[in-house]
This record gives structure tokens, sequence and C-alpha cells, in this order.
């Protein structure tokens, strides 16, 4: 026993020193590696590896709603008590639209300097009916029961209006409120701690999230008629996150190091990539804004959830490309500027509906898009049909790249941060 301890003790000791980003990308290679060496031809293999993929996503799932509703209710108590509410709130929509309308700008930019190649026109019909239900959306933000938001999993708006009402109340009379508040702050931290558990033990789960997310690449790739797309899209990631935003928060906040907070979002960005999941990134951007960046809880609870229900120029971004990429396969006339302005408006509009759709949104949106369009281009979304899942990995990519940027510049302007060495991220 005692020889079993000193082989394993400085294992354990160095996976705690090992930083997360680091054991992210060793899963990513596992992943990569479990899909050349397991037989992906055999549907029995295939199905465990998915099953294994989903059941690895919903396990951070699984404390996302908790994390938010306690996180959030003691974030409104404390920003309403400093009285910060109101600038905090004005800062994280005003960069969730200025944000959403950069990103449709590049997208339409890129593809518009950029003619792609035209994807193969297909007959393939569809009966499905694409909608954003915005009607049931508001109504289902004051369900029967304020109890029955915490079922909420996917729209996250649900639990978070009953967060805010919790927060701003307990913040009224402190002294009468404190027991209450204590137990709020109490719970907010077990489910941190909880949390940062289930990101740590994620890195193994992205051994099954890539070898499952490959099979479907590799039959993409395969093909080669998506690849100009797909490298469009990488491209413009790279403008972004290496140019326009860095940039941006040199200009806004005048820090001298903006780099730090792309480091700072590895790991959200690959798990973003991966399973095109935007809710599931939220407690991966919590932790680290906190123990990277230094960003205070009444600012990372409060922030954070917004931009990760609202903030979708991601989608704007990559349907702007598509749309534009389908209408040039079906028609050699050039694209007038009325049609222009519609399809970046309509992209860049519609895309704050998407608060329901946590994963698949981008595809929606486009579907959407191109049936108001109509011209006979109703299911031209099908043509884009097999590379959807890699659209929407784009599109929660841009998306967690926003929400990390945008609530370290509200961080700042709030002075609610305690900025780290680079060395001490995790």
């Amino acid at each position: 026993m005692e020889m079993v301890k000193i082989a394993i003790l400085p294992l354990l000791e160095y996976n705690e020193r090992m930083k997360v980003w680091i054991k992210y990308l060793i899963g990513i290679g596992l992943g990569l590696a479990s899909y050349f060496i397991l037989p992906m031809n055999n549907a029995n293999v295939s199905a465990v590896v998915a099953y294994l993929s989903e059941l690895f996503v919903h396990m951070i799932r699984y404390i996302v709603v908790p994390l938010l509703f306690f996180t959030g209710a003691v974030s409104v108590n404390k920003l309403r008590s400093s009285k910060l509410i109101l600038k905090a709130t004005l800062w994280t929509f005003a960069i969730i639209i200025i944000s959403s309308l950069i990103l449709t700008l590049i997208g339409l930019a890129s593809i518009l300097i950029v003619r792609l190649p035209r994807l193969p026109i297909t007959v393939d019909s569809s009966d499905a009916v694409f909608s954003l239900q915005i009607p049931e959306l508001i109504r289902s933000i004051l369900p029967l029961s304020a109890f029955e938001t915490l079922s909420e999993g996917n729209f996250l708006l649900v639990s978070f209006v009953f967060a805010f009402l919790i927060g701003w109340v307990m913040s009224g009379d402190q002294t009468a409120m404190k027991s209450a508040f204590n137990l709020f702050d109490s719970l907010s931290k077990l489910f941190y701690g909880i949390a940062t558990f289930f990101t740590e033990f994620f890195s193994v789960g992205m051994i099954a999230v890539v070898c499952n997310w490959t099979v479907t690449y590799r039959t993409v790739i395969a093909t080669g008629i998506f690849n100009n797309i797909l490298i469009m899209f990488a491209i413009d990631f790279v403008i972004v996150a290496g140019i326009i935003y860095p940039a941006l928060l040199y200009w806004v906040c005048h820090d001298t190091h903006p780099y730090r907070v792309l480091y700072a979002s590895i790991t959200s960005l690959l798990s973003a990539f991966f399973s095109g999941d935007t809710n599931m990134v939220l407690p991966l951007n919590i932790r680290h804004g906190k123990e990277s960046l230094g960003i205070r809880r009444r600012t990372s609870g409060f922030s954070f959830p917004i931009f990760s229900i609202f903030a979708r120029g991601g989608s704007a971004l990559v349907v702007t490309v598509s749309f534009i990429v389908i209408w040039r396969s079906y028609s050699s006339l050039a694209i007038s500027l009325n049609d222009v302005i519609w399809i970046s408006l309509s992209a860049f509009g519609l895309s704050f509906a998407l608060c329901g759709l946590p994963s698949g949104s981008a595809f929606v949106l486009l579907a959407i898009l191109c049936t108001k369009y109509s011209k006979g281009l109703d299911t031209s979304y099908l043509l884009l049909q097999p590379v959807a899942p890699i659209i929407c990995s784009f599109a929660a990519l841009f998306d967690a790249l926003t929400a990390m940027f945008g609530t370290y510049i509200v961080a700042v302007k709030t002075k609610t941060i305690e900025h780290h060495a680079v060395s001490h991220y995790i």
C-alpha cells in the first residue's frame, strides 16, 4: 500500500499543478487518437462513443442551472448594494449588441470580398417547420410556479429572472434578509465547488466528445465540398480573436495585455467548439473568469449568464456567410444592396431570439432566413445540412469568445476585478 501511495501521490500533485487547458488538450489528443484506434465503422462502437459524449455534456449541463440561480441571486444582491447594477447592465447589453453587430459585419465583409465556389444543388425536400416561438419563450419566463423555473435547462433566462428577483429583494433590507443571503451565498459556493470538480473531470470526457465529433468532421472533410466555407469561418475567428477583440479591449479598457483574456479563454473555446453548446460553457467561463482573470462573483454571476443567453453574434456571422453562399449557389446574378441589407439585419436581429436554443441555433436561424426569403430558397438550407454540426460549432466558438472578452470589459468598467499574474492562471 505504501508503494502505491508513493507512486500515485506525485501523479496527483502533478495533475493539480497542470493547467486546465493542457488537460483539455490532452483529452482532445486522446479523442483524436481514439477515432483512429477504435473501429468507428462498427455501429455498436459508434453508438457507445456517441452515448458517452452526450453523457459527459449532460454532466456539465447538470450543474448549470443551480450554479446560475444561486450565484446570480448573490451577484444581483451585491451589485445593487454597491450601486453598480445599472452600470453593469448597461455595459453588458451594450457589449452584446455591439459585438453581435461587429461579428455580423465581419461575416458579411468576408463573404462579399471572397467569392466561394458554388455548392452542388440538391433536390432534397423537407417538411420540417422551423420557428423561434418568441411568444412562447416570453410566456415561459413566468410559469405558474416560480419553482418551475429551476427545471428549465435550455432557456436560462427563466431561472435567471427568478434569481434576479430574489437578489434584488434581498438587497432591500439587508438586516432582515441576512439569513436568506447567507444561505444563497453558501449554496453559491457549494455549487461552484461542484462545478469545479465537473469541469476538471470533463477533460476526460473530451476524449469521447472529440472522438464523436471527429466522425462528423471526417465525413465532411472527405467530400471536400464544404472545406472553403469552413476555412473562411476559421480565418474570421483568427481575425476576431487575434486582432479585433484585443484591439477593442485595448481601446475600451486601455489594457496593455489584452491577449491574457484570450489565454484565459482557451478551455472555454475548446469546449464550445467540440460541444457546440453555449450553456455547457457557462461553468467554465465563470471558473476561468474568477480564478484566471480575477473577475469578482458579483460581475461573473451576472454578466456571464446574460452573455450565454443573448450573445449569439457567432450565429449571425456564420448564418450571414452561409446564406450568401447558398444564394450564390442557386443564382449567378449579383446580390443587390437591398438583399445584402436584409440578410445582415435579419441575421443580426434574429440572433437575439436564439436564447432558447443552446445548441444547433445557427442552423435553425439559417433555415428560418431561407424560409422567410423564399424566392425558391425555402428549403435551400438543406445544402448545408451535412455540415450543420460544424457550422454550429463555429457559432458557439465565437459566442464563447465574446462572453469572456465582454464580461472582462464589464468587470474592468465596474472595477470588480483583481488582476492575477498570468503564471497563476488555472
